[in-house]
């Protein structure tokens, strides 16, 4: 809930408001006759990221994608260390698609992280400023783990059912965990789907690995 409340949505509504095209599949409703005269669900059935292509369909036709203010509830059913293993996963698979499809995601991604993003500007603001870098990293997170609950709540749209310590462990989680995603990505290229492999190749479409 803290992912889908801070970085998450702080991707989406910054492509919004900058005119990007920018979907999740789980969370937007699509017109189906459109969709019908881009070939249907079969045409982007090759792809994996088939509901950003769907959305480029959907745009090339003269549509546009609005952001609503109603937000998308999900059932996240059970939660436990082994099903956060699991998500790292999920959210691994979702970096390499974004590697593959933009290969300007290797240098970008990770600065746009709270942690690398800290240490760059504190860098840059120690040899232009002569700023103390711990200091400047210390603050710059601090002032980022703020305006993130701000937007989680607004985000939320009333209370939230935990604590701010619980969002405090949850948030420094996650923020920790990004670097490791990402190279994990680049270490290992291809994706388990289900119970199948895949092999990326340029442009989003996958191939199947078979065990010989």
């Amino acid at each position: 809930q803290v992912y889908f409340g801070t970085s998450h949505p702080r991707s989406y509504i910054s492509a919004n408001l900058t005119g990007f095209k920018c979907v999740t599949g789980m969370s937007c409703l699509m017109r189906k006759d459109v969709l019908d005269q881009a070939g249907g669900l079969i045409a982007f059935a090759q792809y994996i990221a088939e509901d950003y292509f769907m959305a480029k369909a959907i745009a090339d036709r003269g549509w546009k994608f609005a952001m609503a203010t109603q937000v998308a509830m999900q059932n996240s059913g059970s939660y436990s260390i082994s099903q956060f293993q699991t998500d790292l996963i999920v959210f691994s698979r979702w970096a390499k698609l974004r590697i593959n499809m933009l290969p300007a995601t290797i240098i970008c991604e990770p600065i746009s992280e709270c942690f690398v993003a800290s240490l760059v500007i504190g860098w840059a603001a120690h040899h232009v400023f002569r700023w103390d870098i711990m200091v400047f990293f210390m603050c710059h997170c601090l002032a980022w783990f703020i305006f993130d609950y701000i937007q989680l709540k607004g985000v939320q749209g009333g209370a939230l059912c935990f604590s701010k310590l619980d969002y405090a462990v949850a948030w420094f989680i996650r923020e920790s965990m990004t670097i490791y995603i990402f190279l994990s990505a680049l270490w290992d290229p291809t994706i388990s789907w289900r119970t199948g492999r895949y092999r990326l190749r340029c442009g989003g479409t996958a191939e199947e690995i078979l065990d010989v």
